[in-house]
């Protein structure tokens, strides 16, 4: 459904908050159209929590405007909460009960949506039904906050580090319910630190750093607005001089990441053999070499100079 013309979801202006001296969100601005999923990227403390929860409206800004589907929270709040979905970076749910007697509780919360039973299907718990919450795995509970947040029917839905802490399977399971989300025409806005996921799941993505948004657009036109098409990573047995490195033909900028060199290129063809050589004539052969195409992480290091695993 993403087009220019489709109707703004969330529309979001010059938003600041501070907690003390420490500025959590420092002006920033983006719109989630209508049917998009929106992905909010950045390192843990960038201020996408303090973002969405405001949006949310569970933290009041200092400045700014917020208008969640043509409402605001300060006139329309009854409204907005039966219209959102919300699903927190942490949900702690009362572990003694079950998982349908869960369900059945946040459904009374709102005046319409599908039965417990039936939002327990859609994200795949229906045979834990009758288990108690604190017996679930990690990824289970997961699933479950998930169908808390859907058993409104949200118009909108907020997705806070929602695979943080899961294992491959069930970060993998609980894409393939997002992309069913998709499917069913929700909005969705998606904070993560996992640049992959923004770029299987997003329509659009901002790249958030320390309070302000550093990059904004499709990801595919993030990843091209860097001019870089691959990515060599590769390791010695010592440190090679990466000065003659960074001046070889196709490579636009090398550094040491860890214990290995990663260079920025953007002729592959060229770039590889050259480096190649070049470790030859320092005496520093090769003891691994892999390449990838050029992602948001990538779009990332581009920006900050660093990577988000070193924050």
């Amino acid at each position: 459904m993403s087009t220019e013309s489709a109707p703004v979801a969330l529309h979001v202006r010059n938003l600041r908050k501070a907690y003390n001296d420490v500025v959590a969100v420092d002006g920033i601005d983006f719109d989630v159209k209508a049917g998009d999923c929106f992905g909010l990227l950045g390192p843990n403390g960038a201020g996408k929590t303090t973002t969405i929860e405001i949006c949310e409206g569970l933290t009041a800004a200092d400045s700014g405007l917020v208008e969640v589907l043509g409402l605001r929270w300060e006139s329309d709040a009854a409204e907005l909460r039966q219209r959102l979905g919300i699903q927190l970076q942490e949900t702690q749910l009362a572990e003694k009960i079950t998982v349908l007697e869960t369900l059945e509780l946040f459904r009374s919360f709102f005046r319409a949506g599908p039965l417990a039973a039936d939002a327990l299907a859609l994200v795949q718990l229906d045979e834990k039904r009758h288990a108690r919450v604190g017996g679930l795995s990690g990824g289970q509970k997961q699933r479950l906050a998930l169908a808390c947040a859907l058993v409104g029917n949200p118009d909108l839905l907020f997705l806070d580090e929602p695979t943080t802490g899961l294992d491959p399977q069930a970060r993998r399971q609980l894409w393939d319910l997002i992309e069913q989300f998709k499917r069913d025409g929700r909005t969705i806005l998606l904070t993560t630190h996992y640049m992959d996921e923004a770029q299987q799941l997003c329509e659009r993505v901002a790249i958030m750093d320390h309070g302000k948004i550093i990059a904004h657009g499709t990801p595919r036109e993030l990843v091209a607005s860097i001019g870089v098409e691959h990515v060599v990573e590769f390791s010695t047995a010592a440190g090679p001089d990466l000065e003659p490195i960074g001046r070889l033909p196709g490579v636009r900028h090398v550094r040491q990441a860890g214990d290995h060199v990663a260079m920025q290129v953007v002729e592959l063809h060229r770039a590889v053999p050259a480096v190649v050589e070049e470790l030859g004539r320092q005496g520093q052969p090769l003891t691994e070499l892999r390449t990838h195409s050029a992602t948001l992480e990538d779009v990332f290091v581009a920006l900050t100079g660093r990577q988000l695993r070193d924050e």
